[in-house]
């Protein structure tokens, strides 16, 4: 995962920092009575030897349809990647437009997951269902992304072109010349993103890793479950070598070809469903405001947000704040793992291993095995949006630490570590840790699929009940939210100026 975005000229006070940290953790403090952490599987460690014992023994053969699995989970995510380069680059030229760019931050605040549920009823488990999950919010981050990336690209090379050159050639030029790599790791990373992603779809039932992974895993097959999560994360920890950007065009073309095949939408469905199954109760059957039952739409509306709306958000911000203090933790011991600066070359490739394996599993997969593990509560998904997000921030901070040069004094490792290395990239780490912190709340509703109450849980449910309308109101709420907590976010971290890297 390469370092995505630089932010100029800035400076973080370290005590900012330390103050910012024992909030969080004084809130993670007082919010863990009300939390349901506790767990309710009885025999955890037999569940967990069986796992261990499987991871040991993976059986690479059991999986019947394995290679169209891996197949078809490589093309949902180069098809969703190109596709969104495509609406999302123009996008990035215009995200300046406060409408443009507030649709866009909507639109990626809802998880793909929730994208695929909405799709699902319209083209059932059709490979348009998981493209468009996967096109669609990614979309709207690469056009935040490349809009942030070319902004802060320098304005010196557009005066060494001539004046008379017309305006896109000087544009092309003078500014995507210069980012242009950037904009390349860049979508390599984000192809990274549509594999996990890809892979998370299986969980509602489309064809890809997800699907036989979470029947192995449900069924107690580990040594075939074991075998599936070690190809999705060579899968992804080889991506450098089998993908490279410049035949990105190649493999779009090759996946269009082995895409299954997709059937025929009927349009009355999609007809049905706009005009009639996302319409609340006391609106369907309407031919003008006159007709309308606005009390009945009102008590509708109520009941919605108090009996679920309010209890699921506030479940989702309970368990976003443990796994916020809970990543922070994961963070600093993971970076000190895989630190260079801290312990001999052989025993960072260990750490650097480790890294990868908590990067490349996806959020949703981590949290579905502990909770086979620990039974249904927030701890499962607390430890996984841990240790999925912490390995994320702890590689990125592993690069940077590991390219300071050692102060010339005579003193432990130990001690420059602690004195000299993590003073100076903390407040960088304290950074990635808010930017995160959005994807944390995302993953956070989703997680309600699994069974934890949180906004997913009533979402899931009214989708289940055929209760379209509830459900998109509801999903409505869970983006409102992320997009509530990204602003939050950002303003945080405006109040010291300073440079950092975005992932």
């Amino acid at each position: 995962m390469p370092q995505l975005q630089q932010v100029k000229n800035t400076h973080y006070p370290l005590g900012y920092w330390q103050k910012v940290t024992v909030l969080i953790w004084l809130i993670a403090l007082l919010i863990i009575p009300f939390a349901d952490i506790e767990i309710v599987n009885f025999d955890p460690l037999l569940e967990l030897t069986l796992m261990a014992q499987g991871l040991m023994a993976p059986d690479f053969f059991a999986t019947e349809y394995l290679f169209q699995a891996v197949i078809q989970t490589i093309n949902f995510a180069i098809i969703g990647v190109c596709l969104g380069l495509v609406l999302g680059a123009p996008l990035a030229l215009i995200y300046q437009h406060p409408i443009v760019s507030s649709c866009c931050a909507f639109f990626r605040a809802i998880h793909e997951i929730f994208w695929a549920l909405l799709f699902l009823q319209i083209f059932g488990l059709s490979p348009m269902t998981g493209i468009l999950a996967i096109t669609i919010p990614f979309a709207a981050t690469f056009a935040r992304v490349f809009h942030d990336i070319i902004n802060q690209s320098s304005d010196s090379p557009l005066e060494s072109i001539d004046s008379r050159a017309d305006i896109i050639s000087r544009f092309t030029y003078g500014k995507i010349a210069q980012v242009l790599p950037q904009l390349m790791a860049y979508t390599r990373y984000r192809f990274e993103c549509a594999l996990r992603s890809s892979a998370v779809l299986g969980f509602i039932g489309m064809p890809t890793l997800g699907f036989y992974m979470e029947t192995a895993f449900r069924q107690g097959n580990y040594n075939e479950g074991a075998a599936l999560l070690i190809i999705f994360v060579t899968l992804i920890g080889t991506i450098s070598y089998w993908c490279p950007p410049k035949l990105m065009m190649v493999y779009f073309i090759i996946a269009c070809l082995t895409l299954v095949d997709i059937p025929a939408v009927d349009s009355s469905l999609l007809v049905r469903f706009i005009s009639q199954d996302i319409l609340p109760p006391a609106l369907v059957n309407v031919g003008t405001f006159a007709e309308v039952q606005w009390a009945s739409l009102t008590t509708w509306f109520t009941d919605l947000l108090v009996e679920q709306a309010i209890p699921g958000g506030i479940a989702t911000i309970t368990l976003a704040l443990l796994a916020l203090a809970a990543t922070h933790v994961v963070t600093l011991n993971a970076h000190a793992l895989a630190s260079r600066q801290l312990w001999p070359t052989p025993l960072t490739w260990l750490g650097q291993l480790i890294l990868l394996i908590g990067r490349s599993v996806p959020e949703y997969i981590l949290a579905f095995i502990f909770l086979m593990l620990l039974g249904p509560s927030m701890l499962p998904a607390v430890i996984a949006l841990a240790i999925h997000n912490g390995c994320v921030i702890a590689y990125l901070a592993v690069k940077q630490s590991n390219a300071i040069a050692p102060q010339q004094m005579q003193m432990s490792k130990f001690n420059q570590f602690n004195y000299h290395i993590m003073p100076n990239i903390y407040p960088n780490m304290m950074a990635l840790l808010f930017y995160r912190f959005e994807i944390i709340v995302r993953e956070t509703a989703v997680f309600g699929i699994l069974g934890i109450m949180t906004l997913g849980f009533y979402i899931d449910s009214n989708f289940s009940e055929i209760r379209y309308s509830n459900a998109l109101v509801l999903i409505t709420c869970t983006a409102l939210l992320n997009v509530a907590i990204d602003i939050l976010s950002r303003r945080l971290l405006k109040f010291p100026k300073s440079s950092q890297t975005r992932c």
